[in-house]
């Protein structure tokens, strides 16, 4: 073998251990984002990752995941398995390097990966250190080995179980619930979600899912297999599955600029909003970066060259913008990147430069190549850029009125809000509660010291079918922004929220515990998710959770959240009981509300985060859009009780 090709071989000396991890299981929080049900699904992603890295190398086209009866998770693939020789600096064998040492893996020699995903995370070493158990099982030349671990530690040497014709690696843990407090109990629908997104970012590998805590009708697991063919083409659809499209094609290219592997794949829809989705190495760069300003650029730059020869601009008294082109576009961007630097808050922003010109580079042959093949759909996607203009100039009068309701009017405060006396915003909070009784009640049971109210007037405006001018036009809206002092964004980024003059660091949905209440709910959540966005990514947005029951029986009294809990109190009473179900907040008194729904001392707030921002954008979509069958679907498969007005 020359030394060129063992250099490249895939052995113990590919393995470099960066550091130790002794401060994994000290500080979590470092490593994997927290220790709550984020944190815990992240060991799995981590996991994953391995797999991922080695179907991105061409080694691996199927992998498994299981959700065991006990919350351990099993992954397996079949790629050329962790190598198991002695890895000389370490004086042990490299898997238990890889699984001991934090920074440990082949992911740092580029001659065994090229690109990876994983290297933005922390490896599976973190995941074994804050796992109670893990067991490591690789099938690798003919061979089976296995080492056990507690806690990241050892509990044997590598060593060698049976032989095999299959090839690959499989690792089960189980999460350590001295660290994850809170729950370690996996979701099956955030896992699944994930896996979807893998499948369709890496087309041609299969990845299943099972979850052995369940079965269906059939007396079967629950489980889903995914496989994409055509790999972002078919995630566009799947996305925009719930939107009326305008053209019929997606529009799709893959390719390598500048040696930089790029894939991009959009397509227009009659909504008024804007739907863009990047990648990098797998990873969800929500926060964007240098391959969405150069998808932006190459997309605006060749439309309005293309819209400006046609001649279609010619009667258009202003500009035509940016945010224009991008009205009703759903698209999505994947990068590889050898080294990816990464910036922004949580770290989840693409900060290469050189990735700019290589994705405005491809996104303008791509636009270029398919207007000039489809110049029927480039007349429609024009005039959708030319009514987008037109909207937004109205949207811009709507815009500056409600910036100068604001900073303008008495306090710049709407009359309906209760405010409250506490100056410091992190100390203050806002209860936004369906309909004027309800909001009587929540003023006198508030303590106005740190909790200001704000009634809503019935059911605010569904900002997911209306033009951005409309939005703006809305009173309940204008009051929204008003009452909590943030400005909207400049034209050329209408989305940006400044939250530097947030009055409230909670913002609270307090709606009654019946079908109505959780509508007013989503509508209210939809309108933060398309306009106030970063309320939630910077963790303000909750939900109150009023009872539902009151169950007294002489002087005792308790309250339930939920039947079972109703049930319980019930018979731990013995005999007859009272009752009361509470239909809507207006129901009960304000000591009663401030006891169960208010009081920070034993009240349950919902605080709500964004998971997986692509599944949120498809589900939003659906059950606020035109589309009714696949609202039908959700519901009938997610309601416990619920009768389908169709």
């Amino acid at each position: 073998m020359s030394e060129e090709a063992n250099k490249k071989q895939y052995s113990a000396d590919s393995i470099q251990a960066l550091e130790g991890m002794e401060h994994v299981r000290m500080r979590p929080s470092m490593y994997i984002g927290d220790v709550g049900v984020r944190g815990l699904h992240h060991l799995v992603y981590e996991v994953v990752d391995n797999s991922i890295d080695e179907a991105m190398g061409g080694h691996c086209d199927t992998i498994s995941v299981i959700i065991n009866e006990d919350n351990s998770i099993t992954t397996r693939d079949n790629g050329r398995g962790i190598p198991v020789d002695l890895h000389k600096k370490e004086g042990v064998s490299a898997l238990e390097v890889v699984m001991t040492k934090i920074g440990a893996g082949g992911k740092f020699d580029k001659d065994s990966y090229k690109v990876s995903g994983g290297l933005h995370g922390v490896g599976v070493s973190c995941v074994n250190a804050l796992s109670d158990h893990l067991t490591a099982t690789v099938y690798r030349d003919g061979v089976i080995w296995q080492q056990e671990y507690e806690r990241g530690k050892a509990l044997y040497p590598v060593k060698r179980i049976g032989e095999t014709t299959e090839r690959g690696t499989e690792v089960t843990f189980h999460p350590d619930n001295t660290i994850f407090t809170q729950t370690i109990e996996y979701s099956y629908e955030t896992l699944s979600n994930r896996m979807r997104e893998l499948s369709f970012l890496n087309k041609g590998v299969k990845i299943t899912i099972t979850d052995k805590r369940q079965k269906d009708e059939k007396g079967e697991y629950v489980g889903e297999t995914f496989f994409s063919n055509e790999g972002l083409k078919e995630f566009v659809r799947f996305l925009d599955g719930n939107r009326e499209s305008l053209i019929q094609n997606v529009i799709s290219m893959e390719g390598e600029k500048n040696n930089i592997p790029v894939e991009v794949a959009m397509i227009y829809n009659t909504s008024y909003t804007e739907n863009l989705h990047s990648y990098v190495n797998n990873i969800n760069t929500h926060e964007g970066g240098t391959h969405l300003s150069g998808f932006r650029r190459g997309l605006t730059t060749t439309l309005k060259k293309y819209a400006d020869a046609s001649g279609m601009l010619d009667k258009l008294k202003f500009e035509i913008q940016g945010d224009d082109f991008r009205e009703g576009l759903t698209a999505i961007v994947s990068v590889k990147v050898a080294e990816p630097q990464f910036e922004g808050q949580t770290k989840t922003k693409l900060g290469n430069r050189e990735v700019s010109s290589a994705v405005s580079q491809a996104v303008s042959e791509m636009l270029t190549d398919y207007l000039e093949e489809h110049p029927d759909d480039a007349k429609v996607i024009v005039q959708k850029v030319i009514l987008a203009a037109q909207a937004r100039h109205a949207a811009t009068k709507a815009r500056e009125m409600v910036q100068r309701k604001t900073v303008m009017s008495v306090g710049g405060l709407p009359g309906k809000l209760s405010d409250c006396s506490e100056q410091d915003p992190a100390l203050c909070e806002v209860f936004l509660v369906e309909g004027d009784s309800a909001g009587g009640t929540a003023k006198q049971g508030r303590d106005r010291n740190f909790q200001a109210i704000l009634p809503l007037r019935g059911k605010i405006l569904n900002v997911e079918k209306a033009m951005q001018h409309k939005v703006f036009e809305n009173e309940e809206i204008k009051n929204i922004y008003t009452a909590l002092g943030v400005t909207i964004g400049t034209e050329d980024d209408s989305k940006a929220l400044n939250l530097e003059k947030l009055r409230y660091h909670k913002v609270v949905i307090m709606c009654d515990a019946d079908v109505d209440g959780s509508h007013i709910e989503t509508l209210i959540l939809t309108f933060f998710f398309r306009y106030m966005r970063e309320l939630i990514e910077g963790g303000h947005v909750y939900i109150a959770t009023p009872p539902l029951y009151l169950v007294k029986k002489g002087q005792k009294k308790q309250y339930a959240w939920s039947d079972e809990e109703r049930d319980a109190i019930a018979d731990s009473y013995n005999g007859s009981v009272n009752i009361q179900r509470y239909k809507g907040l207006g129901e009960m008194n304000a000591e009663q509300l401030w006891d169960t729904t208010m009081n920070p001392e034993h009240r349950t707030l919902r605080q709500i985060t964004i998971e997986n921002a692509t599944e949120t954008d498809r589900v939003f979509s659906m059950l606020m859009g035109d589309e009714v069958p696949p609202r039908r679907e959700f519901i009938e498969k997610n309601a416990v009780y619920a009768n389908i007005d169709t």
